[in-house]
């Protein structure tokens, strides 16, 4: 076993500020699957011109986190691949550290990096030791790959957030073993995976597809109804807010008003149709 008999996986857009200090931070022996959610054949080129081990996709269209990464996993021939975002970097000992884990937990469906939430949150955590949970965070996600064949992978409803939570969950459902592993060290920026001119058009799409997965994986998982009790505190204080916001003329009414549009449209039943306007 061997780098080689694993496949990075990285969905981007337009996250060029981001994506080259991330590819730098991995081994050059190890395939990568770039799925970019765009047509840019500039950037297609510019990237494998740099990087031997880089096989960069064009989806033509941003396709969403979720959908981005199916395309890359059912590519993937190898049997573990690392879902990892594009503002993240790896450490010089991470894809070493997570084969010595599959040596100790072979069995596992996905691992991630313990974090130092992680941390907080696991008071009796031992040292070295993999913690058995119930999700873990989706910036680096280590999958058994044989191990999904009767669950698939991302569902691609969800355009951004809870995709990974609803892996998980499905995973669990399944009895199949999720781990954190101290062992294993990643870092990760978070939220910056894009350029930072377009932060402002990224932020309105991040609360709309927020509140829209909040409410479908709610759904999903629970049901409409008690769904809707969960999020009508949220539903009921952005209303609030945008009123408030627009007699004051204050622009946080444009955030409050992606978040209430994004409830409305996914109690509607609404596709996560929204994109950022970039």
């Amino acid at each position: 076993m061997s780098i080689r008999d694993i496949t990075v996986i990285i969905t981007t857009f337009k996250s060029d500020d981001k994506i080259e200090q991330c590819l730098n931070s991995i081994d050059k022996q190890a395939k990568v699957i770039l799925v970019e959610n765009s047509d840019r054949n500039e950037f297609k080129k510019k990237i494998e011109e740099k990087f031997n081990n880089v096989n960069c996709i064009l989806s033509g269209a941003n396709l969403g986190y979720g959908a981005g990464n199916n395309i890359g996993l059912k590519k993937a021939l190898t049997k573990y691949a690392l879902i990892l975002n594009p503002d993240a970097t790896l450490h010089q000992s991470t894809l070493k550290n997570f084969f010595e884990e599959t040596k100790k937990t072979p069995n596992f469906a996905i691992m991630g990096p313990l974090t130092q939430d992680d941390q907080n949150e696991n008071k009796n955590l031992e040292k070295n030791k993999p913690l058995e949970v119930k999700n873990l965070k989706g910036f680096a996600m280590f999958l058994n790959l044989p191990e999904f064949k009767d669950i698939g992978f991302f569902d691609e409803d969800f355009f951004f957030y809870f995709e990974e939570i609803d892996l998980c969950k499905r995973v669990t459902k399944k009895k199949k073993k999720i781990y954190l592993l101290p062992s294993v060290k990643v870092h990760h920026d978070g939220g910056q995976s894009h350029k930072e001119s377009i932060n402002k058009e990224m932020e309105l799409s991040r609360n709309w597809h927020w509140m829209w997965s909040t409410f479908n994986f709610h759904k999903k998982h629970k049901g409409f109804i008690v769904s809707f009790f969960i999020v009508l505190p949220k539903l009921s204080s952005a209303v609030i807010k945008v009123l408030i916001y627009s007699l004051l003329f204050n622009e946080k009414k444009n955030i409050y008003y992606q978040r209430m549009s994004g409830l409305v449209n996914a109690i509607a039943g609404k596709s996560s149709w929204y994109r950022p306007n970039v």
